[in-house]
């Protein structure tokens, strides 16, 4: 599948907010969206009156490039979450929310979720003793998540851990670093989900 492989601080640049793309570097004044808030491109400080299609639009693109989801994938989460009870854009945000390599990136175990995404891939991780590579894995209420034996002793694991300690770990989730080991205590609601999107514009998009 096609990844986006580009320079991701254009990406922020063009939503017009922080999307965290880059771990620790987007908590610092190196921030691209920092010292150009504007788009990138010729024409990124003209002004522009947004259309109501444009401002959904750009609502799912955010939401899509915050969590580092294709766009059939992230259509396909918006038909689960249709599909379950309850409020529709918040059924989207939880079921993104609850992809491994995410949870992987709140619990500090990444600096970024790209990089969680590639740690998964590498197999650093066990889902309830099982190991799990795939990224888009969705995580449930009660599940286990551990760091491989054989990785504890890794260079980049330790200098992850060390480097993300004081970041907060959402009330969701249960991390214990020195064992190792973390624990979904519930799926998040929506107050729990700090994604800087308006996910009813989402819904609006995609019911048209």
């Amino acid at each position: 599948m096609a990844r986006y492989t580009g320079a991701v601080c254009k990406l922020c640049r063009r939503e017009g907010k922080k999307l965290f793309l880059k771990g620790e570097r987007c908590y610092t004044g190196k921030c691209s969206i920092e010292r150009r808030s504007y788009a990138p491109g010729q024409h990124g400080q003209s002004r522009k009156k947004t259309s109501e299609y444009g401002m959904q639009l750009r609502a799912k693109q955010q939401a899509r490039r915050y969590y580092g989801i294709q766009e059939n994938q992230f259509h396909k989460y918006f038909l689960m979450a249709e599909r379950k009870q309850g409020v529709t854009g918040e059924n989207l945000l939880r079921i993104c929310e609850s992809r491994l390599d995410n949870v992987v990136y709140l619990l500090g175990w990444a600096s970024s979720r790209a990089e969680a995404r590639q740690l998964v891939t590498h197999g650093h991780f066990k889902v309830n003793g099982q190991k799990t590579d795939i990224p888009s894995y969705l995580l449930k209420a009660g599940d286990k998540l551990t760091i491989k034996n054989a990785s504890r002793d890794s260079e980049k694991i330790k200098a992850v851990l060390e480097a993300n300690s004081a970041r907060p770990v959402p009330q969701w989730l249960e991390a214990n670093n020195d064992a190792y080991e973390a624990k979904v205590v519930n799926l998040p609601d929506r107050d729990q989900i700090a994604a800087p999107v308006e996910e009813h514009l989402i819904v609006e998009f995609y019911s048209k």
